[in-house]
């Protein structure tokens, strides 16, 4: 059997992303579109939210089936282990009115009372929708002061920056778009017409929100990151980089250095990219970062960053040293070399294979027109890419062993990770540009061991996004992971943990560093199962 299948289509998603290209290279089309996984009804399996678009020609007639689509995972688990899983859209009466020309999605718990709520970016605006937990969303944006208007959202993360136990947002605005009736010409290489870069636009500043816990956001991006400049965002990533248990803020900037917000532990954050190594590559370029995530991929106890690029420049692996001072290992790693070819968007850490180690893949698409493939709808396409970790800073390129899915060319976009069958691996939800979504099952991850922990706490035992999760398993080695939802790019993830355990059976302890600064632990965890760990049950 493939390492990977296709399940959309024969399990009830049946989309296809429309980006309206008309050949006017309105820069929007090039951008989209996001993808998530995460759990609306609280069932215990993963369901799906897809980011649409439509014409943006002026003067276009609405069509009114183009909307963003929620999808409800339906799986059913037999006695025997067996498994179907099958998707029902449930758009129509979810209450989710997406009709703008999406970009991407973020999740979390806004208001704490353990419903996952939605946060939906697109040109004009964005949305936050609020889950009732009765299947149906409230659309709060206008309350809850999260419009990001004017602005140009297209990745945000949802995170506690304060440790005040309320979920705040992290915007990520990419460029200052003057309008389509604006657009301006831009020749590719070839001397052919083509999508503009964003330097064209310029950069637009990202923003903000804190959570006042009550259902409004106030936008504290002049007090709270200091000496913003407006740059090109595309993927953002929250995580303590410099272990001092407070979360901090990396953003992939397209063509322009990367930020990196350090918290100051005071409601305030210091731009430490340049410093910390992880603003321009090991040559001093700034490169065109698109997807990221950060994630300990040398299981040394930090988070490490991997970052997708342009074409001819290769992905970034910023290697930390602990205390969020990184280096530009891409070249040395073999991941650079192997993805030059590459334009890479969304991205993750994964362990793919459940050896222990955290491997990585890529969702690629170019933003050049491809000579040759004027057959298909959208000539962007390029075929996706997965990397095995290898356990000694490198990886091998692993593409042509994982199956047919992979030689498949298509214009890549956001990707979203997560066990969506539940079966003790890690499946990739992928949204392409003008294309097909496909859902990637893993089949060779559940081959080895694993423990599968959703991380709880609060009044209404929401997601703690931002927990550290330590596992220690029989050979007394630690393997520590993050319970998030962002990163990639556009997108929202499982927001759960999976550690793979390799040939390794026997129960786990774990150890969780809760957002607010608590520690608990856990002895005895069982393998091969999923268990809910829930802040202040632990010892």
């Amino acid at each position: 059997m493939e390492w990977f299948t296709d399940r959309a289509q024969e399990s009830g998603i049946d989309f296809t992303h429309v980006n309206g290209a008309t050949g006017k290279f309105y820069y929007p089309e090039i951008l989209p579109p996001g993808v998530a996984l995460f759990d609306f009804d609280n069932d215990g399996d993963l369901d799906v939210y897809l980011v649409q678009g439509h014409p943006l020609e002026p003067g276009t007639r609405p069509d009114p089936s183009l909307r963003g689509r929620l999808y409800r995972n339906d799986l059913e688990v037999r006695a025997d282990g067996t498994r179907t899983l099958h998707f029902t859209d449930v758009t129509a009466q979810s209450g989710i009115e997406a009709t703008a020309f999406g970009f991407g999605v973020a999740t979390g718990d806004v208001d704490n009372d353990g419903f996952v709520d939605l946060y939906l970016t697109s040109f004009g605006g964005s949305q936050l929708y609020r889950n009732s937990g009765n299947g149906t969303f409230t659309d709060i944006t206008k309350q809850s002061g999260t419009a990001n208007e004017p602005g140009f959202g297209v990745s945000a993360a949802f995170l506690d920056y304060d440790r005040d136990g309320a979920l705040d947002l992290y915007v990520g605005n990419n460029v200052r778009y003057r309008g389509l009736d604006k657009e301006t010409v831009c020749p590719n290489p070839a001397g052919a017409r083509d999508y503009c870069p964003p330097q064209i636009y310029g950069g637009f500043p990202d923003r903000l929100y804190h959570n006042d816990g009550k259902g409004h956001f106030t936008d504290v991006t002049a007090k709270a990151l200091p000496g913003l400049r407006p740059r090109p965002a595309l993927g953002v990533a929250t995580a303590d980089f410099d272990g001092d248990g407070w979360i901090d803020i990396y953003v992939a900037d397209d063509g322009e250095d990367n930020m990196l917000w350090m918290n100051q532990r005071n409601g305030t954050f210091k731009e430490s990219a340049l410093a910390g190594g992880a603003a321009v590559t090991a040559e001093g370029k700034a490169e065109a970062s698109m997807g990221v995530d950060a994630g300990d991929f040398d299981n040394d106890g930090d988070e490490d960053l991997i970052m997708t690029e342009l074409t001819s420049q290769g992905f970034n692996l910023y290697v930390n040293d602990g205390g969020g001072r990184f280096r530009d290992q891409g070249a040395v790693s073999g991941l650079g070399p192997a993805s030059t070819p590459f334009t890479g968007w969304g991205t993750a850490w994964f362990d793919y294979d459940n050896d222990g180690w955290l491997d990585t893949f890529s969702a690629n698409g170019t933003i050049i027109m491809l000579e040759g493939h004027q057959n298909v709808p959208f000539p962007y396409d390029q075929h996706r890419l997965l990397f095995r970790n290898l356990g000694n800073g490198r990886f091998e390129d692993v593409t042509a062993k994982a199956g047919s899915l992979f030689a498949m060319s298509e214009s890549g976009r956001g990707a979203a990770f997560g066990d969506i069958d539940n079966d003790g691996d890690i499946d990739v939800l992928v949204g392409n540009d003008a294309g097909r979504t496909r859902l990637l099952i893993n089949n060779v991850g559940n081959r080895q061991h694993w423990v599968g922990l959703r991380v709880v706490g609060g009044a209404g035992g929401r997601d703690m996004l931002g927990a550290r999760v330590g596992v220690t398993g029989a050979d007394g080695k630690t393997r520590w992971r993050r319970a998030r939802a962002d990163g990639s790019y556009a997108s929202a993830n499982d927001p759960r943990v999976l550690v793979g355990l390799g040939a390794s059976s026997g129960p786990v302890t774990v150890d969780v560093k809760w957002p607010d600064g608590t520690a608990e632990r856990w002895n005895g965890v069982t393998a091969d199962r999923w268990t809910t760990l829930r802040q202040g049950e632990g010892k």
